[in-house]
């Protein structure tokens, strides 16, 4: 694959930091800390309880889902377990979150030092080193209204949140979306979290420095927050170290700010200063006791784990023969994958690929539908390639057929015996028909013969509008090279 062309490439003397947090929203049935159902879209305050709407004398109780799903992550990306571990108040101003402080944890996270492997342009591997995945408490939503009014939506409040915390380990717009999407896919494929961008179930802060090439020390960060989609992490972060970069040559200083994406100007602004760990005023949470898990613990999560998206890609690519570009699709979608999976079981066959990425794909993103509603299933689209590679039916008339299944959800070979779509494949009928061709175009056949290669094209044409588009065009083509040699 060709080197995508980046920003950097402009300012060779310059090298680029970038580090990523990334806070995860877990599928659990209730919140971290109290029974509240944790279910998004539900009318404004209606899961809300003391514990989540901070009450006096009010008590928070963990979640055991929300550890076994923090572990479940930990050990998919290859971190260390913590023995021990505890829960911190984080105090900052919340509008929306009535404690006034995060629960979350600081010092001592129930995960550390683990690493994800992202495939970069050239086919190697790299290692994106995490510092921590630690558990936290989300808060609630503030909706604003065109009067100018505020309103507090506490539903949100204490859904339980996994923090990835990566190194500095990233150095250009590529690799940190290639970071993303596959830490997306693993928290997908271990089904703890819906990976949902677009609803905030998956948010990523971008913390982005530059530097001369040589130097030691780090440069200013600056974050990128509240950004929801991969194009749009991307598109700002090159602008990020445009910008980053021509202050410094202009003899500038880079402040340290938080700042948002303008998606329709394409450009950074400020949205407030960066603070510091030390502004949160860290201290243990005493209503909360000390976490202990357990070898016995990790073990039985370890036993539930499924096979993690790199060893899917690997798989598909050393044993199934995808190529890499096939693979990649495939196993960044767990559905898809699922889907593929499913088909191949039934018919082990690389043409299923084919049929996925550009006619599977190509119907769901025009009809705006999932796979879970889609009505041709993996069943009907194995039969579906069966059926063309025995020949029944010829990739036009598989088409046709897919094209019905996708509306009606009948069996392919009910619709083909239904419509009368059988392939014509006999030598003998098919024979006879080229003959008669050749013979009632017998100009062309003779310009044919002189050289002219590009009427065989009009042949075949001419051979699959007789036969109704059911010839077998391979039988069609050697029967014509025949007749017309």
């Amino acid at each position: 694959m060709a080197k995508t062309p980046s920003i950097v490439d402009h300012y060779p003397d310059y090298e680029v930091v970038i580090g990523i947090e990334v806070h995860v929203q877990l599928l659990t049935n209730s919140k971290i800390f109290c029974r509240c159902a944790n279910q998004p879209g539900a009318e404004a305050n209606s899961n809300i309880c003391m514990i989540c709407t901070a009450q006096p004398g009010s008590l928070p109780m963990l979640n055991k889902q929300v550890v076994d799903y923090a572990i479940k992550t930990g050990l998919a990306t290859n971190c260390e377990i913590s023995q021990d571990s505890f829960f911190a108040r984080k105090h900052y101003f919340y509008p929306d979150l009535p404690k006034n402080y995060q629960i979350t944890q600081s010092s001592e996270p129930i995960c550390k030092e683990g690493f994800i492997e992202i495939r970069l342009e050239d086919g190697a591997w790299k290692k994106v080193r995490l510092i921590r995945i630690h558990m936290e408490e989300d808060a609630g939503k503030s909706i604003h209204t065109e009067s100018n009014e505020s309103f507090v939506d506490l539903n949100r409040a204490g859904t339980p949140l996994l923090e990835v915390v990566s190194h500095p380990d990233i150095s250009s717009a590529y690799e940190a979306k290639a970071y993303l999407k596959a830490l997306r896919s693993i928290v997908m494929y271990l089904g703890v979290s819906s990976g949902d961008m677009e609803k905030g179930s998956f948010r990523a802060d971008t913390n982005i420095s530059v530097r001369k090439k040589g130097d030691a020390k780090l440069g200013t960060r600056c974050e990128l927050k509240n950004i929801n989609s991969f194009k749009f992490i991307g598109d700002a972060i090159e602008y990020e170290i445009e910008r980053q970069i021509e202050l410094l040559e202009g003899g500038n200083k880079v402040t340290q700010e938080t700042r948002l994406w303008d998606t329709k100007n394409k450009k950074t602004f400020v949205m407030r200063g960066k603070e510091e760990a030390a502004d949160y005023r860290y201290f243990r949470d005493p209503d909360l006791p000390l976490l202990q898990t357990t070898q016995e613990m990790i073990n039985a999560i370890r036993g539930t784990m499924p096979e993690l998206p790199r060893d899917k890609f690997l798989r598909y690519v050393n044993e199934l023969g995808l190529s890499a570009y096939e693979a990649e699709i495939l196993v960044e979608d767990a559905a898809l994958a699922h889907y593929f999976e499913q088909a191949y079981k039934i018919q082990p066959s690389k043409q299923l690929v084919n049929w996925i990425l550009r006619d599977v794909m190509g119907y769901l993103n025009e009809h705006s539908l999932t796979l879970e509603v889609f009505k041709v299933t993996p069943t009907h689209l194995a039969s579906l390639v069966s059926l063309v590679e025995s020949g029944v039916i010829n990739n036009r008339t598989a088409q046709e057929v897919f094209a019905e299944i996708a509306v009606s959800g009948k069996e392919p070979a009910a619709i083909v015996k239904e419509k009368g779509l059988e392939q014509v494949g006999s030598s003998e009928e098919l024979e006879a028909i080229v003959k008669e061709i050749v013979a009632q175009y017998a100009q062309q056949a003779q310009e044919y013969r002189a050289g002219n290669q590009k009427l065989f094209g009009f042949f075949v044409g001419q051979a699959m509008q007789k036969t109704k588009g059911k010839g077998n065009p391979k039988v069609i083509q050697e029967l014509l090279k025949k007749y017309l040699s």
